[in-house]
């Protein structure tokens, strides 16, 4: 049985002038699934997601998230998807468990909040200000905040950029975690890796256009059909592993 299409976007453009920034793209996003947006700087990402976010205006096409339009419905899509805020979007010096509190207010919804810092292994820090977290804790942080309406489906736009490699493998278990719970993920990223680990299918854009869609493992799959070859051979663990079993994996937010 098929799964519901909860995002649909058919051949959206986006236009500033003379430029086009994103150029007639077509995909969906099933419910359940984590679904990667690939792409060079400037191919298009974050202005598709924006748009999905209805923080952007489109020039054309049609967009529906969980059935409703982004130009026509945009409060009732507000109320079901949780967005990654940017450090910019937080007060530095409110505690943790302040600034969920406030979130809470503008989604006018009951949360608890040593519920919700638990979830993202922040319980500890709830009288800690924002600005004094690590870069790790503060991703963390912010995905967290993204859950508090309890929405289906969560945007997150480059979410590991910056953290070491303890903190970015956690941050993909906590996105994982997110999923198992039912909610639908999508997100940008420009490590490979990272979209090979967990993402469920891709979408590559560049310069405003879809490439192509399908799983990772298709992908690579098909590459290596095509005759591709590596110059090297690949070796069975990387420099991360490496540092990884060197270092520990445990969490570094000290």
């Amino acid at each position: 049985m098929d799964l519901k299409k909860i995002i649909e976007v058919k051949d959206l453009v986006k236009k500033y002038g003379d430029f086009t920034a994103v150029n007639g793209i077509s995909f969906d996003v099933k419910e359940g699934e984590i679904f990667g947006l690939l792409g060079p700087n400037g191919a298009g990402k974050t202005t598709t997601l924006e748009i999905m976010e209805t923080l952007r205006d489109k020039t054309s096409g049609e967009v529906l998230i969980d059935g409703l339009a982004v130009d026509k419905d945009s409060n009732e899509i507000k109320s079901i998807i949780g967005v990654q805020l940017q450090a910019a979007g937080y007060y530095p010096n409110l505690y943790l468990v302040e600034l969920l509190e406030l979130f809470g207010g503008l989604y006018n919804v009951d949360i608890d909040t040593d519920e919700m810092l638990g979830m993202v292994d922040l319980k500890d820090k709830a009288k800690s200000k924002y600005k004094d977290l690590s870069g790790g804790q503060k991703q963390r942080f912010s995905i967290c905040t993204t859950l508090i309406n309890n929405p289906k489906i969560i945007f997150l736009d480059e979410p590991t950029t910056g953290l070491d490699p303890q903190a970015r493998r956690n941050l993909w278990e906590l996105v994982i975690k997110i999923r198992a719970n039912g909610t639908t993920v999508m997100l940008t990223t420009h490590y490979m890796d990272e979209a090979e680990y967990l993402c469920d299918r891709v979408g590559i854009i560049d310069k405003g256009r879809i490439i192509t869609i399908d799983s990772p493992d298709n992908l690579i799959d098909k590459l290596i059909k095509d005759g591709f070859t590596k110059k090297r051979e690949q070796k069975l663990a990387s420099l991360e592993d490496v540092f990884l079993n060197l270092t520990g994996h445990e969490l570094r937010d000290e």
